[in-house]
């Protein structure tokens, strides 16, 4: 009988090298996917720049009701709860001093500045971007993405754009829609505890909440908007694997914009806060 020689192994120090080496290769890679990804967009917009009518507004107008006149209600009802919260805690802390009519000032601007945005783009990310990966992902799997571009239509420009544009447009929106709501929650508050009147809330809220102070939260909501978008897109047409993939390209891409959101929200505080805004 032939003895069994022994399997060749190399040695742990070389095996953890060459691990590291691939996994370096790997990330390099998706990088470079990424940038491609960022490098298509950009063309597409180029493109859509260039010819207006090629852009598939019908679908654009679809995505629009989907993602803003669906997501209405939630986004308001959530909104108003927050306005309602931070109302009674301002209502608890500032009724010991006697202030409670700045009430008014501090929903009022914490709502249009960081909360509202903040409260509707995760809204947005959460049922839109989950949607948009879903779709993406599950035509990737099953071919429909070559299809397209088979039959001469560039997915990006096709499937992409009109989510993107969809997006910017909805989220600025429903972001007013949201402000007016949490004051609401606020208002709530100030006539049931704190015996403040209807129109003295509503004054107490014209002077304290600026014209920039609405304007900046809206602002950053169209970037929100856009990165929604482009990460559920991503992550859709990056989907392989069968109908695990697709599962698990909806919960990076709704994972990976909510923590984007908050990282755009911290950079745009700073940078208002840093001119004074």
């Amino acid at each position: 009988a032939h003895e069994r020689q022994p399997s060749q192994k190399l040695p742990p120090s070389r095996v953890g090298i060459l691990d590291q080496i691939g996994r370096e290769t790997l990330a390099i890679f998706g990088e470079s996917r990424a940038l491609d990804f960022v490098g298509d967009m950009v063309l597409a917009g180029a493109q859509a720049i260039r010819r207006p009518r090629s852009v598939n507004w019908a679908d654009v107008s679809r995505l629009v009701e989907r993602a803003g006149a669906d997501g209405l209600p939630i986004v308001l009802m959530l909104n108003f709860l927050v306005g309602l919260v931070t109302g009674f805690q301002a209502a608890i802390q500032l009724s010991q001093f006697g202030a409670n009519i700045f009430v008014a000032d501090l929903v009022g601007l914490s709502v249009t500045r960081e909360l509202a945005p903040l409260m509707t783009a995760i809204i947005v990310a959460g049922r839109s971007g989950a949607a948009f990966s879903a779709e993406l992902g599950t035509m990737r799997v099953d071919e429909e993405i070559d299809a397209l571009r088979t039959l001469g239509l560039d997915p990006y420009h096709f499937l992409v754009f009109p989510r993107v544009i969809a997006l910017v447009l909805v989220l600025p929106l429903l972001t007013i829609l949201a402000d007016v709501a949490a004051i609401a929650g606020g208002l709530l508050v100030a006539l049931l505890r704190l015996d403040i009147t209807f129109a003295a809330y509503l004054v107490e809220t014209r002077d304290a909440v600026q014209a920039w102070d609405v304007f900046s939260g809206i602002l950053k909501t169209v970037f929100f908007g856009a990165n929604i978008a482009l990460i559920a897109c991503a992550r859709g047409l990056a989907t392989s694997g069968g109908a695990e993939g697709v599962g698990r390209s909806t919960t990076s891409a709704v994972v990976t914009s909510l923590f984007a959101i908050v990282v755009l929200d911290a950079i745009f505080t700073l940078v208002f806060n840093a001119f004074g805004g």
